[in-house]
């Protein structure tokens, strides 16, 4: 049995459809997506986890961030971040995105929203870590309550081959295959699809939707 085929038998029963328009209730919650991407792999892995919510799910590249971006902002009822790891913590770029919410940080504003924050480095460690510890942190300062992944993959559950491959519980980490023909494999796009439905889960369950 390949590894795609197992990680398909082996997953959440997602079927064609988004999860938002398979359970009750789910339409009404909104979920921001707000990212940086320098090279398109933290872009993708944001989309994956965008298609998997549904349309609930609004991107937002930092580097383009509107008015409207901002408002949808301020009124979700979920934030996942999602920044590359360089040199060793989160992008500049997307850490100025984080400097920016100074005031909504003095009023509140962000308070008891959930957060959850995934990254990407070309190495398997790459000091990944730093990066969701920044991102954690600063949920923290803002009042959110966090969320982090809970896959068990292989070897430790050997029918779950390449789930959360890094085996990263405070938020996903992703790891590049630089100079491969895929530079994202399936199971780490498959690891983010369950991200993302367990984020969308959390979000329903704390707004008793």
């Amino acid at each position: 049995m390949s590894t795609e085929t197992a990680l398909r038998k082996a997953a959440i029963s997602l079927g064609s459809k988004p999860l938002c328009a398979q359970t009750g209730g789910m339409k009404s919650t909104s979920i921001c997506i707000p990212y940086f991407s320098g090279f398109g792999h933290t872009k993708r892995i944001a989309e994956t986890m965008a298609q998997a919510i549904g349309s609930g799910a609004r991107l937002i590249d930092v580097e383009t961030i509107t008015q409207a971006d901002w408002q949808a902002l301020d009124g979700a009822h979920a934030i996942i971040f999602g920044a590359p790891t360089y040199m060793g913590s989160a992008a500049a770029r997307f850490s100025q995105f984080l400097e920016e919410v100074d005031t909504r940080w003095e009023h509140g504003l962000w308070k008891d929203k959930i957060a959850a924050g995934f990254t990407t480095a070309i190495h398997p460690s790459g000091d990944k870590l730093a990066t969701l510890q920044r991102l954690s942190i600063f949920a923290a300062q803002m009042g959110m309550i966090w969320v982090g992944p809970s896959d068990i993959g292989a070897p430790v559950k050997p029918d779950h081959p390449g789930l959360n491959r890094d085996g990263s519980w405070l938020g996903l980490m992703v790891t590049e295959q630089m100079g491969a023909e895929v530079d994202l494999l399936n199971e780490d796009l498959e690891t983010a699809r369950r991200f993302a439905a367990r984020v969308l889960a959390a979000t329903q369950r704390w707004n008793a939707q």
